[in-house]
Protein backbone atom coordinates (compact mmCIF):
# COMPACT_ATOMS: atom_id res chain seq x y z
CA UNK A 1 0.00 0.00 0.00
CA UNK A 2 3.05 2.09 0.81
CA UNK A 3 4.39 1.70 -2.09
CA UNK A 4 1.49 2.79 -4.53
CA UNK A 5 1.44 6.01 -2.21
CA UNK A 6 4.41 6.48 -3.45
CA UNK A 7 4.23 5.87 -6.90
CA UNK A 8 0.71 7.35 -7.47
CA UNK A 9 2.79 10.70 -5.77
CA UNK A 10 4.59 11.16 -9.20
CA UNK A 11 1.29 10.51 -11.18
CA UNK A 12 -1.12 13.31 -12.21
CA UNK A 13 -3.78 14.97 -10.06
CA UNK A 14 -6.43 12.37 -10.80
CA UNK A 15 -4.80 9.78 -8.85
CA UNK A 16 -5.61 11.06 -5.25
CA UNK A 17 -8.25 12.66 -3.86
CA UNK A 18 -9.51 15.97 -4.22
CA UNK A 19 -8.41 16.72 -0.80
CA UNK A 20 -4.79 16.33 -2.04
CA UNK A 21 -4.33 17.64 -5.38
CA UNK A 22 -2.96 20.97 -3.55
CA UNK A 23 -0.86 19.00 -1.01
CA UNK A 24 2.79 19.42 -0.97
CA UNK A 25 4.86 17.04 -3.56
CA UNK A 26 8.18 17.40 -1.05
CA UNK A 27 9.64 14.12 0.45
CA UNK A 28 9.08 15.21 3.74
CA UNK A 29 4.93 15.59 3.49
CA UNK A 30 5.27 12.06 1.38
CA UNK A 31 6.99 10.42 4.79
CA UNK A 32 4.21 12.62 7.19
CA UNK A 33 2.13 11.14 5.26
CA UNK A 34 2.35 7.52 4.73
CA UNK A 35 3.63 7.29 8.20
CA UNK A 36 -0.48 8.88 9.79
CA UNK A 37 -1.55 6.04 6.76
CA UNK A 38 0.33 3.51 8.37
CA UNK A 39 -0.60 4.17 11.58
CA UNK A 40 -4.07 4.32 11.14
CA UNK A 41 -4.28 1.05 8.73
CA UNK A 42 -2.72 -0.56 11.98
CA UNK A 43 -5.61 0.39 14.14
CA UNK A 44 -8.28 -0.44 11.90
CA UNK A 45 -6.86 -3.84 10.68
CA UNK A 46 -5.41 -5.13 14.55
CA UNK A 47 -9.13 -3.85 16.20
CA UNK A 48 -10.99 -5.35 13.20
CA UNK A 49 -12.50 -1.92 12.52
CA UNK A 50 -14.29 -2.65 9.19
CA UNK A 51 -17.01 -4.42 8.26
CA UNK A 52 -17.16 -4.11 4.10
CA UNK A 53 -20.70 -1.86 3.05
CA UNK A 54 -21.46 -0.42 6.28
CA UNK A 55 -21.66 3.22 6.66
CA UNK A 56 -19.79 5.52 9.54
CA UNK A 57 -20.44 8.94 10.36
CA UNK A 58 -16.78 10.85 10.56
CA UNK A 59 -17.08 13.36 13.28
CA UNK A 60 -15.67 16.73 12.33
CA UNK A 61 -15.44 19.12 14.61
CA UNK A 62 -12.77 22.00 12.80
CA UNK A 63 -9.63 20.64 15.09
CA UNK A 64 -6.81 19.86 13.30
CA UNK A 65 -7.43 15.68 14.52
CA UNK A 66 -11.33 15.71 12.58
CA UNK A 67 -9.35 17.51 9.86
CA UNK A 68 -6.45 14.32 9.60
CA UNK A 69 -8.84 11.93 10.40
CA UNK A 70 -11.20 12.66 7.79
CA UNK A 71 -8.59 13.25 5.32
CA UNK A 72 -7.19 10.15 5.79
CA UNK A 73 -10.11 8.29 5.61
CA UNK A 74 -11.16 9.73 2.41
CA UNK A 75 -7.35 8.79 1.17
CA UNK A 76 -7.59 5.38 2.06
CA UNK A 77 -10.84 5.49 0.58
CA UNK A 78 -10.56 6.50 -2.68
CA UNK A 79 -7.29 3.94 -2.60
CA UNK A 80 -9.98 1.13 -2.16
CA UNK A 81 -8.54 0.47 0.94
CA UNK A 82 -11.78 1.38 3.38
CA UNK A 83 -14.85 -0.77 2.10
CA UNK A 84 -17.32 1.16 3.69
CA UNK A 85 -18.98 4.70 3.01
CA UNK A 86 -18.03 7.74 4.66
CA UNK A 87 -20.49 10.79 6.24
CA UNK A 88 -18.83 13.66 7.93
CA UNK A 89 -20.99 15.16 10.15
CA UNK A 90 -20.30 18.89 12.17
CA UNK A 91 -22.23 19.46 15.21
CA UNK A 92 -23.25 23.46 16.06
CA UNK A 93 -22.98 23.69 19.72
CA UNK A 94 -24.41 26.69 19.56
CA UNK A 95 -20.25 28.33 20.71
CA UNK A 96 -20.10 32.18 20.77
CA UNK A 97 -18.16 33.35 17.83
CA UNK A 98 -18.62 29.83 15.97
CA UNK A 99 -17.84 30.31 12.20
CA UNK A 100 -20.59 28.57 10.95
CA UNK A 101 -19.75 29.12 6.94
CA UNK A 102 -16.13 27.71 7.04
CA UNK A 103 -16.94 24.04 7.12
CA UNK A 104 -20.19 23.90 5.13
CA UNK A 105 -17.69 25.92 2.68
CA UNK A 106 -15.12 23.43 3.14
CA UNK A 107 -16.68 20.23 2.59
CA UNK A 108 -18.65 21.54 -0.38
CA UNK A 109 -15.65 22.71 -2.33
CA UNK A 110 -14.27 19.06 -2.21
CA UNK A 111 -17.50 16.90 -2.53
CA UNK A 112 -17.66 15.36 0.52
CA UNK A 113 -21.26 14.06 1.98
CA UNK A 114 -22.15 15.80 5.23
CA UNK A 115 -24.34 17.12 7.83
CA UNK A 116 -24.35 19.89 9.43
CA UNK A 117 -26.65 19.73 12.29
CA UNK A 118 -27.68 22.57 14.87
CA UNK A 119 -27.94 22.05 18.63
CA UNK A 120 -27.52 24.91 21.12
CA UNK A 121 -25.97 22.67 23.82
CA UNK A 122 -23.79 25.63 25.15
CA UNK A 123 -27.10 27.55 26.77
CA UNK A 124 -27.97 24.29 28.32
CA UNK A 125 -23.92 23.98 29.78
CA UNK A 126 -24.15 27.37 30.97
CA UNK A 127 -26.87 27.61 32.56
CA UNK A 128 -26.21 24.24 34.41
CA UNK A 129 -22.76 24.75 35.25
CA UNK A 130 -21.39 27.94 37.89
CA UNK A 131 -19.71 30.49 36.32
CA UNK A 132 -15.42 29.66 35.84
CA UNK A 133 -16.42 26.11 35.61
CA UNK A 134 -15.06 24.04 32.80
CA UNK A 135 -17.30 23.11 29.83
CA UNK A 136 -15.48 20.37 28.64
CA UNK A 137 -16.78 17.19 30.04
CA UNK A 138 -20.90 18.04 29.75
CA UNK A 139 -20.51 19.62 26.70
CA UNK A 140 -18.68 16.26 25.22
CA UNK A 141 -21.26 14.23 27.08
CA UNK A 142 -24.07 16.21 25.21
CA UNK A 143 -22.72 16.13 21.99
CA UNK A 144 -21.92 12.12 21.73
CA UNK A 145 -25.54 11.98 22.37
CA UNK A 146 -26.37 14.01 19.67
CA UNK A 147 -24.12 11.99 17.10
CA UNK A 148 -25.33 8.87 18.14
CA UNK A 149 -28.48 10.08 17.27
CA UNK A 150 -27.81 11.29 14.38
CA UNK A 151 -25.45 8.02 13.17
CA UNK A 152 -28.86 6.27 13.90
CA UNK A 153 -30.67 8.80 11.65
CA UNK A 154 -28.78 8.24 9.20
CA UNK A 155 -28.18 4.58 8.81
CA UNK A 156 -24.22 4.76 10.43
CA UNK A 157 -23.20 1.66 12.18
CA UNK A 158 -20.36 3.67 13.80
CA UNK A 159 -19.11 7.17 14.99
CA UNK A 160 -15.76 7.53 14.35
CA UNK A 161 -13.69 10.19 15.95
CA UNK A 162 -10.25 12.14 15.62
CA UNK A 163 -8.65 10.76 19.36
CA UNK A 164 -4.98 10.02 18.96
CA UNK A 165 -1.71 8.65 20.86
CA UNK A 166 -1.46 11.92 23.07
CA UNK A 167 -5.63 11.87 23.96
CA UNK A 168 -5.03 7.65 25.22
CA UNK A 169 -1.99 8.91 27.04
CA UNK A 170 -3.69 11.55 28.68
CA UNK A 171 -6.77 9.65 29.80
CA UNK A 172 -4.88 6.71 30.88
CA UNK A 173 -2.79 8.81 33.23
CA UNK A 174 -5.72 10.45 34.28
CA UNK A 175 -7.35 7.31 35.11
CA UNK A 176 -4.02 5.98 36.95
CA UNK A 177 -3.24 9.60 39.10
CA UNK A 178 -7.08 10.43 40.09
CA UNK A 179 -9.20 7.90 39.18
CA UNK A 180 -6.91 4.60 41.00
CA UNK A 181 -8.06 2.53 37.53
CA UNK A 182 -5.81 1.54 34.60
CA UNK A 183 -8.02 2.67 31.69
CA UNK A 184 -7.57 4.56 28.67
CA UNK A 185 -9.20 5.41 25.57
CA UNK A 186 -9.83 1.94 23.82
CA UNK A 187 -9.93 1.88 19.80
CA UNK A 188 -13.23 0.16 19.46
CA UNK A 189 -16.40 0.16 22.14
CA UNK A 190 -20.47 -0.18 21.52
CA UNK A 191 -22.43 2.57 23.19
CA UNK A 192 -24.42 1.88 25.94
CA UNK A 193 -27.70 1.04 23.59
CA UNK A 194 -25.76 -1.49 21.68
CA UNK A 195 -26.92 0.03 18.32
CA UNK A 196 -24.04 2.09 17.70
CA UNK A 197 -19.92 2.07 17.75
CA UNK A 198 -17.38 4.35 18.45
CA UNK A 199 -14.08 3.69 16.33
CA UNK A 200 -10.69 5.80 17.04
CA UNK A 201 -8.69 5.05 14.10
CA UNK A 202 -6.05 7.32 15.01
CA UNK A 203 -5.43 6.00 17.98
CA UNK A 204 -1.47 5.18 17.11
CA UNK A 205 -0.84 8.53 15.58
CA UNK A 206 1.14 10.89 17.27
CA UNK A 207 -0.65 14.58 17.51
CA UNK A 208 2.37 16.39 16.51
CA UNK A 209 2.27 14.26 13.57
CA UNK A 210 -1.30 15.64 13.06
CA UNK A 211 -0.51 19.11 13.74
CA UNK A 212 1.82 18.92 10.71
CA UNK A 213 -0.46 17.23 8.45
CA UNK A 214 -2.99 20.02 8.96
CA UNK A 215 -0.25 22.66 8.94
CA UNK A 216 0.74 21.09 5.54
CA UNK A 217 -2.48 20.26 4.19
CA UNK A 218 -3.75 24.70 4.95
CA UNK A 219 -7.03 22.95 6.93
CA UNK A 220 -9.11 25.98 7.82
CA UNK A 221 -8.85 25.35 11.78
CA UNK A 222 -11.57 26.61 13.91
CA UNK A 223 -10.24 27.30 17.96
CA UNK A 224 -11.58 24.98 20.21
CA UNK A 225 -12.03 27.92 22.66
CA UNK A 226 -14.60 29.83 21.34
CA UNK A 227 -16.59 29.25 24.17
CA UNK A 228 -14.29 30.66 26.84
CA UNK A 229 -13.69 27.11 28.49
CA UNK A 230 -10.24 25.15 28.54
CA UNK A 231 -9.80 21.66 29.29
CA UNK A 232 -9.24 20.70 33.08
CA UNK A 233 -6.10 21.38 34.63
CA UNK A 234 -5.88 17.30 34.85
CA UNK A 235 -5.58 16.66 31.79
CA UNK A 236 -3.01 19.53 31.31
CA UNK A 237 -1.05 17.99 33.61
CA UNK A 238 -0.89 14.85 32.10
CA UNK A 239 0.35 16.52 29.01
CA UNK A 240 2.68 18.78 29.94
CA UNK A 241 4.36 15.40 32.26
CA UNK A 242 4.51 13.57 28.96
CA UNK A 243 5.85 15.94 26.96
CA UNK A 244 8.24 16.28 29.49
CA UNK A 245 9.36 12.26 28.82
CA UNK A 246 8.96 12.46 25.15
CA UNK A 247 11.95 15.50 25.55
CA UNK A 248 14.23 13.37 28.01
CA UNK A 249 13.70 10.44 26.50
CA UNK A 250 12.70 10.71 22.86
CA UNK A 251 10.30 7.65 21.67
CA UNK A 252 8.64 7.07 25.11
CA UNK A 253 4.99 8.17 24.22
CA UNK A 254 5.55 5.16 21.18
CA UNK A 255 6.82 2.95 24.33
CA UNK A 256 3.77 3.68 26.51
CA UNK A 257 1.24 3.40 23.52
CA UNK A 258 2.30 0.30 22.51
CA UNK A 259 2.37 -0.69 26.35
CA UNK A 260 -1.27 -0.22 26.85
CA UNK A 261 -1.62 -3.29 24.13
CA UNK A 262 0.76 -5.44 25.80
CA UNK A 263 -0.97 -6.06 29.32
CA UNK A 264 0.47 -9.09 32.04
CA UNK A 265 -2.64 -9.68 34.56
CA UNK A 266 -0.65 -11.81 36.03
CA UNK A 267 1.84 -8.71 37.03
CA UNK A 268 -0.94 -6.43 38.70
CA UNK A 269 -3.27 -6.30 41.62
CA UNK A 270 -6.76 -7.32 39.93
CA UNK A 271 -7.69 -10.89 40.86
CA UNK A 272 -10.56 -10.64 38.66
CA UNK A 273 -8.19 -10.87 36.11
CA UNK A 274 -5.68 -13.28 37.50
CA UNK A 275 -6.73 -16.10 39.25
CA UNK A 276 -3.95 -15.51 42.28
CA UNK A 277 -6.11 -17.76 44.52
CA UNK A 278 -5.47 -20.87 42.00
CA UNK A 279 -1.38 -20.53 42.60
CA UNK A 280 -1.57 -21.73 45.85
CA UNK A 281 0.05 -25.55 46.20
CA UNK A 282 -1.70 -28.54 47.20
CA UNK A 283 -0.15 -29.38 50.66
CA UNK A 284 1.71 -32.38 51.15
Amino acid sequence: MLDQIERESAENEDSCHVLFRTAPAGVEFNKLRKRLIRNMREAIEKFAMVRPGERWLVAISGGKDSYGLLALLLDLKWRGLLPVELLACNLDQGQPNFPKHILPDFLDKHGIAHRIEYQDTYSIVTDKLPEGATYCSLCSRLRRGHLYRIAREEGCSALVLGHHREDSLETFFMNFFHGGKLAAMPPRLLNDEGDVEVLRPLIYCAEPDLAKFAEAMQFPIIPCDLCGSQDGLQRNAMKAMLDGFEQQMPGRKDVMIRALGNVRPSHLLDPKLFDFAGLNQPAD
